[in-house]
């Protein structure tokens, strides 16, 4: 485990009362410490903090020594559906605190339930308990398949019965800390557009790049805008083909879900594909299917568009769209690579590659494999012909109808076989988080406020992401 210094950080109070508001979190009734993310925690200098002085950081929100020396609601506007609305901003959340990685990274301990806000909108600040356990299961699972993703960094039980329209109530609360790169989202430049104020917007973009971008080559002759956006487009389509590759559907991809530097984060009705299908959806309020799996880069690419529009106001429109054509040839790039990555093998010509993909997802579409099981039963390609052709869809992989996809998988190098030889890879089914992985795990918890199987899981994922060793390396891969 790495273990890093602690090393506060408080670049957020450079930012004026436009961008954030200041704010005081709930009081709450208790304080159950459910989960603690000690592998994140030692990487950025927390892991040495005792029960009850995480308690007192993660719970009551004392302040972390030289960092913020109070909680700040963030402001944003956001397209939600399509539809802009000017009426969002932080209502149940805050930035808690900053603070650098081993990697000297700027990160974020942001919150989620942790109560009213200036933009709260007459809702009750607070988070369910299982909306949390979600959170945790779709970052650390994401994590382990290399998507470069926030965090779950805390996970406290507080004691209050909520009152939800949409799953059973009462039901049990909780407050939520995640650990981001960057809070910093497309949402945030818009609140400023709409208000035609290009100064925070030329401001808060280069705040982007001298703390979430430091590595990127500025030139002074084009506005801070222009290199953003770049850095952004670049960030963003490598995430939608993170998420594509991954078979994730994020369900809410409003402008407002969506930061500058590419990272997953904010999961509410997400899902993880049972079999590929372009037209799954995750949330059952997604009547339209708007952001279905197959619309997702595109999705993206429209957000993008609406953040470059922001941008206009900072730098000439001609400036800005060489940028944004960028995306389509960076997305299908970072999804050939991401693809062959989660199959631990090499990447041929594009046009091989293109034809192989074109023929393997036609082949996982049409015969409803799992997709979880494909992956993990192929991965390292013909270093793992036989522990597949032995596995639950030895049958199917036997089939003509695969016969040729299985030679040509077969025929690419392994990438670093070595890594076959972990005992995850002894198992007979992956660890996944499909919905009725996460609806057995809260049912124990919720039936009997047992937490064994979420814990058990959460060191399956663990064990994963040690077996595959692609967690994502810092922002820009």
């Amino acid at each position: 485990m790495t273990v890093t210094a602690y090393r506060p950080e408080r670049c957020a109070l450079e930012l004026d009362g436009r961008f954030h508001a200041v704010v005081a979190p709930a009081d709450f009734p208790e304080h159950r410490l459910r989960w603690r993310n000690d592998r994140w925690a030692s990487r950025v200098g927390l892991g040495a903090l005792s029960h009850e002085e995480w308690l007192a950081h993660f719970a009551r929100f004392a302040p972390l020594d030289g960092s913020l020396p109070a909680p700040l609601a963030l402001a944003y506007h956001g397209h939600q559906f399509g539809h802009y609305n000017p009426d969002l901003g932080d209502g149940r959340g805050f930035l808690h605190a900053q603070l650098r990685d081993g990697e000297g990274r700027l990160l974020d301990l942001g919150t989620k339930g942790s109560g009213k806000t200036p933009w709260s909108r007459g809702g009750d600040g607070r988070l369910t308990l299982k909306g949390g356990v979600r959170e945790v299961l779709a970052a650390s699972y994401l994590e382990s398949l290399g998507v470069y993703t926030s965090k779950g960094f805390s996970l406290v039980e507080t004691g209050e019965a909520l009152h939800r329209q949409d799953e059973p109530s009462p039901t049990r609360s909780c407050v939520f800390v995640r650990l981001s790169h960057s809070h910093v989202r497309f949402g945030s430049f818009q609140k400023h557009a709409f208000a035609n104020d290009a100064d925070a917007i030329a401001k808060l973009a280069s705040y982007s790049l001298r703390y979430l971008f430091p590595e990127a080559s500025v030139r002074e002759e084009r506005p801070p805008v222009v290199h953003l956006l770049e850095e952004t487009v670049a960030a963003s389509a490598d995430l939608a083909a993170a998420w594509m590759a991954a078979g994730f559907v994020h369900g809410v991809l409003n402008t407002d879900n969506m930061v500058v530097t590419g990272e997953s984060f904010d999961y509410g009705p997400w899902r993880f594909l049972p079999v590929s299908d372009p037209n799954f959806t995750a949330a059952y309020f997604d009547t339209a299917g708007r952001y279905r799996f197959g619309r997702q880069p595109a999705v993206v690419a429209w957000n993008l568009a609406q953040l470059a529009g922001c941008f206009s106001l900072a730098a000439d429109a001609s400036d800005l769209e060489p940028a944004l054509s960028g995306f389509e040839a960076r997305y299908r790039s970072s999804f050939r690579r991401q693809v062959f990555t989660l199959l631990g093998v090499e990447q041929l010509s594009e046009a091989e590659d293109i034809a192989f993909l074109q023929d393997w997802f036609a082949w996982m579409g049409g015969c409803g494999a799992s997709w979880p099981q494909v992956f993990f039963d192929w991965f390292g390609g013909g270093e793992s012909e036989h522990r597949a052709l032995e596995g639950p869809l030895g049958a199917l992989y036997r089939s003509d109808s695969f016969r040729d996809v299985r030679r040509r998988l077969g025929a690419r190098r392994p990438v670093r076989p070595e890594r076959l030889s972990h005992p995850y890879f002894s198992r007979t089914h992956p660890v996944s988080c499909l919905y009725e992985d996460v609806e057995r795990i809260w049912d124990a918890i919720a039936r009997d406020d047992d937490w064994s199987d979420f814990y058990a899981h959460i060191q399956l994922i663990e064990e994963a992401g040690d077996a595959l060793d692609i967690r994502a390396a810092p922002f820009r891969r």
